[in-house]
């Protein structure tokens, strides 16, 4: 994969390419904001690795930036501000990840690679899946309601794709984290119910009825 490392620190931004070069991957490390911002709209990566403490632009002004221009690469935050709060405002920014420092570098590697990997169909016939007149295209990666398409993040667009496996099911909040998420506890954030919002304001909120449904203290069904 070719992966931006945005990264004002020089020993961790060394550390991170060395081993990201040793892992196979072609990286490019940036140190500003401002570059950051106009190098990930021109060029084109698998994955971004940013810091949130970052001159120029921070962080999480660098990836409202990048997702404002129309970017879906997923982003992992790499980051000693590690409180909840901050967590979600990370997420809720428009990263896809959120991974504390100090950290281990083959944890960021396996959380890197779990980003850039697409999901597996457990059905490798099916390309399209479809609820109502909502559309999953997961071959040219397009979702679409009626004629209206819709533009999701790679972590919205993963976690719609579940929900439509399981049309007509119950998903529980552990589920989710489990299979969108990787987690396998409980992390204590509100990242499911954010991303769940943000996702039902594309699905749902400007069209006639919802079909994404939310079952109170039970979890979630995607159904017409």
């Amino acid at each position: 994969m070719r992966i931006m490392v945005v990264e004002d620190d020089a020993r961790t931004s060394e550390y991170v390419q060395q081993g990201l070069i040793e892992a196979g991957h072609v990286v490019d490390v940036l140190s500003d904001g401002r570059d950051a911002l106009s190098h990930g709209i021109r060029a084109s990566f698998d994955v971004l690795v940013v810091d949130r403490m970052l001159p120029g632009l921070d962080g999480l002004s660098l990836v409202k930036g990048l997702r404002a221009s129309g970017l879906t690469t997923p982003i992992i935050f790499l980051s000693a501000i590690n409180g909840v709060d901050d967590r979600v405002e990370g997420l809720e920014s428009g990263g896809d990840d959120y991974l504390v420092k100090p950290f281990a570098f083959s944890e960021l590697l396996a959380r890197i690679t779990a980003l850039g990997r697409r999901p597996v169909s457990t059905l490798p016939q099916t390309t399209m899946l479809r609820v109502a007149e909502l559309e999953l295209d997961l071959m040219r990666r397009v979702c679409r309601r009626g004629e209206v398409k819709i533009a999701l993040l790679p972590r919205e667009f993963a976690l719609l794709e579940y929900l439509m496996r399981n049309e007509g099911r119950i998903v529980t909040r552990t589920m989710l984290l489990e299979r969108v998420w990787d987690f396998h506890f409980d992390p204590q954030t509100s990242v499911v119910e954010t991303h769940i919002s943000r996702l039902r304001a594309k699905i749902d909120k400007p069209f006639d009825r919802p079909l994404l449904h939310t079952l109170r203290q039970t979890g979630y069904s995607m159904h017409a």
